[in-house]
C-alpha cells in the first residue's frame, strides 16, 4: 500500500478495488492519533478487498456467486453478507419494489447498495480512530465526516463539466446513479427492461451512503416521473435529477447543500 503520509498534514490514499477507484482524504489528524488513524486506514483498505471477495458477481468463488448457484445458504454465509442482504430487503420494501438486489431469475446481486455500504463503513472506521475530518470516495459515491467538503456532481451530457456542487459538513453522503459511465445497467425490476422516461443522472444526499446509493438506484429504475414524486416524499434525503434532454429537477431542500458553480 502506498500513502501520502509525510509530515503532519493529511493522510491520502488511492486504491483500485471492486472494479473502481476508492480515494481516502483524512484531515485534522492530531500527532498523537496519527499511528491509530494510519492503522485504521490500512484496515479500511483491507476491508474493501474483503468486500470484493465476498460480494463480487464477477468472481465465481465469492459468497454471492456461490449463493446464486445454490452452493451456499444465507445462514452459512459470512455475517456481513447476511447484513447486506437484509439491508437490501429493507431497501426493496421502502422503495415499493423499485430497488432490487436480484438478477432476473432470482440470483442475488446487491451491487446497488454494497459499494455505498462499504464506503460508509470505511469512513466510520477512520472517524472512530480519531480522525477529525474524513472523505472517502468510491467510484464517485462519497461519504464525509467533518469538513467542510465540496463534492462536484459531474454533468453526464457535457464531459468535463459539473452539473452542481454539494457543500458537505458533518456526516453526509452523496451517491449518483445513471447510465453515463457504464451504459444502461439499471433496469426496471418489474419488466426487466430499461426504465421508461429514462434519467441520465440521479444524485441523492443523505446521512448514510448505503441509503443514498440504494435510493439513487431505485430512482433510476423508476424513471423521471415516478422518481420525482417518490424522492419528494423521501424523508431525510434530497435529490438532483438530470433527464436525457438536459433538463434538471431537484427536491425542495437540495438548495441547502448547493454551492454556486463558477463559470
Amino acid at each position: 500500500m502506498t500513502y501520502q503520509t509525510d509530515g503532519p498534514g493529511p493522510l491520502r490514499h488511492v486504491e483500485h478495488v471492486m472494479g473502481t477507484v476508492f480515494s481516502f482524504d483524512v484531515r485534522e489528524v492530531a500527532a498523537a492519533d496519527r499511528p491509530r488513524v494510519q492503522a485504521a486506514l490500512d484496515g479500511a483498505v483491507v476491508g474493501l478487498h474483503r468486500v470484493d471477495e465476498l460480494f463480487s458477481t464477477y468472481r465465481p468463488d465469492s459468497q454471492i456467486s456461490r449463493l446464486g448457484r445454490g452452493e451456499l445458504t444465507p445462514s452459512r454465509c459470512d455475517p456481513e453478507v447476511r447484513d447486506v442482504l437484509r439491508m437490501c430487503e429493507e431497501a426493496e420494501h421502502r422503495s415499493g419494489g423499485w430497488f432490487s438486489a436480484r438478477y432476473a431469475g432470482g440470483r442475488p446481486d446487491p451491487t446497488g447498495l454494497v459499494k455505498g455500504w462499504a464506503v460508509e463503513r470505511a469512513a466510520r472506521m477512520l472517524v472512530s480512530s480519531g480522525a477529525g475530518s474524513v472523505c472517502v470516495n468510491g467510484g464517485g459515491d462519497v461519504q464525509v465526516h467533518g469538513g467542510p467538503w465540496r463534492v462536484g456532481l459531474a454533468d453526464p451530457l457535457r464531459r468535463g463539466e459539473l452539473a452542481a456542487i454539494v457543500e458537505a459538513r458533518g456526516e453526509l453522503a452523496v451517491a449518483t446513479s445513471g447510465p453515463a459511465e457504464r451504459g444502461c445497467h439499471i433496469l426496471d425490476p418489474h419488466t426487466g427492461r430499461p426504465p421508461a422516461q429514462g434519467l441520465v443522472s440521479v444524485t441523492v444526499i443523505a446521512t448514510s451512503l448505503a441509503d443514498a446509493d440504494a435510493w439513487a438506484t431505485a430512482a433510476c429504475a423508476m424513471g423521471a416521473g415516478r422518481a420525482r414524486s417518490w424522492l419528494g416524499r423521501l424523508p431525510d434525503a434530497e435529490a438532483h435529477l438530470i433527464t436525457a434532454d438536459g433538463s434538471t429537477w431537484h427536491t425542495s431542500g437540495f438548495a441547502r447543500y448547493s454551492a454556486e458553480l463558477c463559470v
